[in-house]
């Protein structure tokens, strides 16, 4: 006479290999089956058959024998199936999140890109001395006093000169529009 499916699971709870191995045998077909209804691919209900498998010796341990067996192992593959989809959805929408905050970033990128590209082009056409005063104070944070030392004029024309190309970079985007 048979061992029923009952006393293999209890003994495979115990650590008996080969309660367990009988276990799968008798139910890895119908397992597979569930399976692929519930996720309808081939490979997918090979992957989900297979963690099935790989989590039963420990999920063993929590079958009261107060349903069949049967019954109780396709609970577990429901409920590995939804963990499944729950686990896929959270990675899709991820992946979507992702790719927006990229996407706002590259956007970002890209603006920067084009006002440091625009800024370049404005910079080279203005006269040496304001190009060289807005370097200094732009580009190496330098005081309005030192730049005044460094290019021989006094703080006050530093002042006029960023003042003066404040407003032409104005005009120039104005201009642009």
């Amino acid at each position: 006479m048979a061992t029923s499916d009952e006393a293999l699971a209890r003994a495979a709870a115990g650590g008996d290999r080969d309660a367990f191995s009988s276990l799968i045998s008798r139910h890895y077909d119908r397992m597979f089956g569930l399976c692929f209804r519930l996720t309808g691919r081939r490979e997918e209900a090979e992957d989900l058959c297979q963690d099935v498998c790989a989590a039963l010796p420990f999920k063993l341990a929590a079958f009261r024998g107060e349903a069949r067996f049967s019954t109780w192992l396709y609970r577990v593959v429901v409920n590995a199936a939804h963990d499944r989809r729950r686990r896929a959805q959270t990675h899709a929408r991820a992946a979507v999140a992702w790719g927006e905050v990229e996407t706002a970033r590259r956007a970002e990128a890209d603006e920067a890109a084009q006002a440091m590209s625009w800024l370049q082009t404005a910079m080279a056409a203005l006269p040496d001395d304001l190009r060289d005063t807005m370097a200094l104070v732009l580009d190496d944070g330098v005081t309005h006093g030192a730049a005044g030392e460094v290019l021989g004029v006094s703080e006050g024309t530093i002042s006029w000169r960023v003042s003066e190309v404040r407003k032409r970079l104005r005009a120039m985007k104005e201009a642009e529009q």
